[in-house]
């Protein structure tokens, strides 16, 4: 387990269950990431973050996967105050892999460089695997907002300033809005479905807007 310094329990639950704790100050996702991999002696490599959890289904299916493929893809799911979001459902992510085969790189949610959202890739043979990826990120509309506001901030340090890209992310943000909706399914999750729905379709034109005005 890599730990950046938390200040809770995690590392002493971590050790008391026989993992193998790596201490390292934290920088960014990316290389924390990185990192981590770096460390790891075994042939297969399953990435899960603190606020993640296997469901049963997934923890057979791991257990019982076949072993010639390079990479397998999961579906997560991620939880908004205790509901799983329609928008955020089966988001598939490659999370066990050959620990020789996978590599990784940023994907901001921005017209940015920001070392954000990152993805794992692998380029051999990928398999699915069932089951869903629990991801419990936002337990509260406070710990929502204020992840938000602290990734669009690192994005829009790594944006260049632009007038015309701010507007152009205004713009583009109503299409986006109708999709998640409409399409999505943001509608049907009621008053906080629409809450992230808003919030994630304007992600870029706040971002954009910080690079312009900081």
């Amino acid at each position: 387990m890599l730990d950046s310094g938390s200040l809770d329990r995690t590392v002493a639950f971590a050790r008391a269950a026989g993992a193998r704790v790596v201490q390292r100050e934290w920088t960014d996702f990316v290389q924390a990431r990185r990192f981590a991999l770096s460390h790891v002696q075994t042939a297969w490599t399953l990435m899960i973050d603190a606020d993640e959890a296997l469901d049963d289904v997934l923890c057979e299916a791991i257990l019982e996967a076949p072993q010639n493929v390079d990479a397998y893809r999961v579906k997560r799911t991620t939880y908004f105050c205790g509901k799983p979001m329609r928008i955020w459902r089966d988001e598939r992510l490659i999370r066990l892999f050959r620990t020789d085969r996978a590599t990784l790189e940023a994907r901001p949610g921005a017209a940015s460089r920001a070392p954000l959202h990152e993805a794992w890739n692998c380029a051999g043979t990928i398999g699915e695997l069932r089951g869903t990826l629990l991801h419990y990120s936002y337990p509260d509309i406070a710990s929502y907002r204020s992840k938000y506001d602290r990734y669009t901030t690192v994005e829009a340090q790594s944006m260049r300033r632009s007038l015309l890209g701010w507007f152009a992310a205004i713009f583009t943000s109503v299409a986006r809005l109708v999709w998640l909706l409409l399409v999505r399914g943001a509608l049907l999750d009621g008053p906080r479905g629409w809450y992230v729905a808003y919030r994630s379709a304007v992600y870029p034109a706040v971002a954009a807007r910080k690079a312009l005005f900081s």
